[in-house]
């Protein structure tokens, strides 16, 4: 059985408790030990890091310490997993680019807010995407700064019809990525503006199947 921490915290509009709880679940579905902590200083702890398989997180718009950001990157780059959705990973602590390095993106804008869009799956062949098709989302349409060496897994193309930013027409997105970091595995997905976005089938198995491949 693998284990797996769960952090969550920071702007509650994001329902970083409630996309945790959905999280958790889902991982102890699919034989992992859960623990869940609400507070960062876990991070600050390194032979309780090294422990677990994977990091989850789900922290928005907040700020970490100079020992727990050493922390989480230190474990990562020593092999544990991090995985994490929407701003609870890649909008997480703006002034921190050692942080951006690791995730490899950070969100800058969602242009009309909440909207309809459409996920294209762009690697057929991997297992957090396998059989799945092209879906829709009613959310925010996150647009980010993303790293270049990312593995990219799904994609959406912004319309411009949305916010008044016309000027992105035809830009084409990651929305779904995995990456290294040392010895560590990376998975990204920009979807779970709120936990509901969950309800969609594809967003979730997306999610559940990162979670297990950035695991060690």
């Amino acid at each position: 059985m693998k284990k797996a921490l769960i952090v969550w915290g920071g702007w509650e509009g994001h329902e970083p408790r409630q996309v945790s709880e959905i999280i958790a679940a889902e991982l102890a579905k699919v034989d992992f030990e859960v623990r869940v902590e609400n507070a960062l200083e876990v991070y600050a702890e390194a032979e309780t890091l090294k422990s677990f398989d994977l990091i989850f997180q789900s922290v928005t718009m907040s700020t970490i310490g100079k020992e727990q950001l050493k922390g989480l990157l230190d474990a990562v780059r020593g092999g544990v997993g991090f995985a994490g959705l929407h701003g609870g990973a890649c909008d997480s602590f703006r002034n921190e680019c050692d942080y951006q390095f690791m995730t490899g993106g950070q969100w800058v804008a969602h242009p009309g807010g909440i909207v309809d869009y459409t996920v294209n799956i762009t690697n057929h062949g991997d297992p957090i995407t396998a059989g799945l098709a092209d879906f829709s989302m009613k959310s925010e349409q996150y647009y980010m700064h993303v790293d270049p060496s990312n593995e990219v897994l799904a994609t959406t193309t912004f319309s411009g019809q949305h916010g008044g930013v016309d000027w992105i027409r035809g830009c084409v997105m990651p929305v779904a990525w995995k990456r290294r970091y040392g010895q560590g595995k990376v998975f990204y997905s920009s979807l779970a503006h709120v936990a509901k976005d969950l309800e969609v089938p594809e967003a979730l198995a997306i999610a559940v199947r990162g979670c297990q491949w950035a695991a060690r």
